[in-house]
């Protein structure tokens, strides 16, 4: 498992995936923190906090973490190497988790460096250190478990297709209804009375929960939750070869 996990790592950045998904993580997120007028802007808002990038970044993930999975098995199928992979002397949850584990370390590596951002307005506060801290690192542990919960969904897109653009794409759609498709579903009419339950399927209320500073015994299990079932349903999948 540590091998397949640290092949995966080596062919991130012997190619260019890697540190395509690093810089435009961290570009795009520096120009509305820094660069673009508006509220949006840290020096605009007058405000000592990084909320801009805890509202973009599941956004920009919504499009880099499809991009990072959907080769992870898709392109195995198509090259023919998925049989040989099968073969060897590991069993598919840890196949799936090597890749799994991968995935998310490259998400881990492009996060880090957004902590430049979280010591400037620490700096630049008009009393130093005016921000808050709390606030900021459950925002923080949200953001991660938020894409732990994407790599998981392309995980799986990637294991139901051949082709990784399908997989891109069906990445996308399940990731866009997990992170606001069932808050959106929530305030139609015909689901009142179970609105908030319908709500809390997603991911928004939970990581909104975790972006006040307050880690919930709830919104833990509820990430760790949705994680372990597209692995079940991956595992499943991959089982499925054998039937």
């Amino acid at each position: 498992m540590l091998t397949l996990f640290l092949k995966e790592i080596k062919s991130f950045f012997n190619s260019l995936t890697g540190y395509i998904v690093i810089i435009v993580f961290l570009l795009v997120n520096s120009l509305f923190l820094w660069v673009f007028p508006g509220e949006l802007n840290v020096l605009d808002s007058g405000y000592a906090n990084i909320n801009t990038l805890f509202f973009i970044a599941p956004w920009v993930f919504l499009f880099l973490i499809p991009a990072i999975t959907m080769r992870m098995f898709a392109d195995e199928k198509k090259s023919g190497t998925i049989e040989l992979l099968l073969t060897k002397p590991i069993n598919e949850i840890q196949i799936i988790l090597a890749k799994y584990f991968a995935s998310l370390s490259l998400v881990l590596f492009s996060l880090i460096p957004s902590l430049i951002y979280f010591f400037s307005v620490y700096r630049l506060g008009a009393d130093i250190g005016n921000i808050d801290t709390g606030g900021t690192w459950g925002s923080y542990i949200g953001l991660f478990f938020l894409a732990g919960i994407y790599v998981a969904i392309g995980i799986f897109s990637s294991s139901i297709t051949d082709n990784q653009i399908v997989s891109f794409i069906i990445a996308i759609v399940i990731c866009f209804i997990f992170y606001i498709g069932f808050d959106s579903i929530s305030t139609l009419n015909i689901f009142q009375g179970i609105n908030s339950f319908i709500a809390n399927i997603g991911i928004n209320n939970h990581y909104i929960s975790m972006s006040r500073g307050v880690i919930d015994s709830r919104d833990m299990i509820y990430f760790i939750g949705v994680i372990a079932v597209f692995i079940l349903f991956t595992k499943t999948v991959l089982q499925s070869r054998k039937w």
